[in-house]
């Protein structure tokens, strides 16, 4: 067996002070990196002092941990003299102060609560540095997790998006110069982790993560990061809440850069107000919706809007032409249909469900049927929440000769 280290200890117990297994270790380091290079097995060579990582994987580990790269990089240093030279045991304690001191601040603060949100929530009210390229390399992570979204499952993503919110709620209380934007990044991270959490039936968990989403709007002064918070809040709130919710979405998203946020905010306003019967209010929100949608630079403006695809538009607008009984329904359907494809997108799961029962309550019931069944294998394939509620919808509005196929869809959506 190799000879332990004050090195390898002091590598196990950054890991342990943030609270993750080695798998969980090794997720967060990838996390920052961008890429899947380290494995469990990797992490268990280095606390086992079999292998001292690389400087390139220093600085992820110091950046996952919460630690200066550079002080890290010197440990890691005398480490490798250490191995090299001897291991004997009067070389073990050289550095145990050093490790004490490292492993205070950002590291500690990780540890004071046993789940993402809660950590984050501590780290906030903290303050450091930590460098330009590390800052960017978290800020575009985050960016790429809201674009992974749209083609990845709730479940296959979820522990990468809580492993990075890990990694920048290390960072933050360094974060000198970079607060602001990596505050902007954790609560996009954590409002995706919400998200996440929603779509696999963790109503608690998604709560308190909208909630931490919020305070990081609060802390960065950047409205639009509480709109996201709210809106996605929305579609589990109580019915009277909601509006209200999305009420205030639509404030915390005026002006430019926000205008793909903005259409999706008024999108489900248009949604939820014509679920309750407010036909003009319905119709108007949907316009301003998609106006503000084919004339917005999706690109240019916050990492999160990239989930607001053509498919959720199309979803929304289904939602609300279809619950009005509008005749706008049957070209609309068509559209969606065209853009589907035979490629059959996660998001369009969801506008499968939408279309379905948008058909049905139009009264377009043969055609309505027909999509209910695409819908029934999709929604199979891929369940979520919103799929299953969609589901139930459904099983309300199918015709008494479809009466297996609305028990399937009363099953389902248990």
């Amino acid at each position: 067996m190799p000879t332990a280290d004050p090195f390898a200890e002091l590598l196990l117990q950054l890991r342990k002070k943030a609270g993750r297994t080695q798998e969980q270790q090794a997720e967060a380091i990838n996390a920052v990196s961008g890429r899947e290079t380290v494995t469990r097995r990797e992490i268990s060579r280095y606390e086992s002092f079999e292998n001292v990582p690389t400087n390139h994987t220093l600085a992820h580990i110091a950046v996952a941990s919460g630690v200066p790269f550079e002080e890290l990089q010197r440990e890691a240093k005398a480490a490798r003299a250490r191995k090299r030279v001897s291991r004997a045991r009067d070389k073990e304690d050289l550095d145990d102060m050093k490790r004490r001191t490292l492993l205070g601040g950002a590291a500690v603060g990780a540890a004071a609560a046993a789940e993402p949100w809660g950590r984050l929530a501590f780290a906030l009210s903290k303050g450091s540095q930590i460098d330009t390229p590390s800052a960017a390399a978290l800020i575009d992570r985050a960016a790429d997790l809201h674009v992974q979204e749209l083609n990845v499952s709730a479940r296959r993503l979820q522990s990468t998006v809580e492993s990075h919110l890990d990694a920048i709620t290390a960072a933050l209380p360094r974060a000198g110069e970079h607060e602001r934007a990596l505050t902007i990044a954790a609560g996009e991270t954590a409002a995706l982790a919400g998200w996440l959490a929603w779509d696999l039936g963790e109503h608690d968990k998604a709560a308190a993560y909208y909630k931490v989403t919020s305070g990081c709007a609060e802390n960065a002064g950047h409205p639009p990061l509480r709109a996201l918070a709210l809106t996605y809040a929305s579609y589990g709130a109580p019915t009277a809440k909601r509006l209200e919710f999305l009420a205030q979405a639509s404030q915390d998203v005026r002006g430019r850069g926000n205008a793909t946020a903005a259409a999706w905010v008024l999108g489900r306003h248009a949604e939820e107000a014509a679920a309750v019967g407010k036909d003009t209010e319905a119709l108007r929100a949907l316009d301003k919706a998609r106006f503000a949608y084919d004339f917005a630079d999706h690109t240019a403006e916050q990492a999160w809007v990239r989930f607001v695809t053509p498919y959720r538009m199309d979803s929304l607008t289904l939602s609300v032409y279809g619950q009005l009984r509008r005749p706008e329904l049957t070209p609309t359907a068509d559209t969606a249909l065209a853009r589907l494809g035979e490629e059959l997108p996660d998001g369009g799961v969801v506008v499968l469900g939408d279309l379905a029962s948008a058909l049905l309550r139009g009264g377009n019931v043969e055609q309505g049927v027909y999509v209910s069944r695409q819908f029934a294998a999709a929604s199979q394939a891929k369940p979520n929440t919103m799929g299953k509620e969609r589901a139930a919808s459904i099983a309300a509005w199918l015709p008494d000769s479809e009466r297996d196929l609305s028990a399937h869809f009363r099953q389902f959506a248990v």
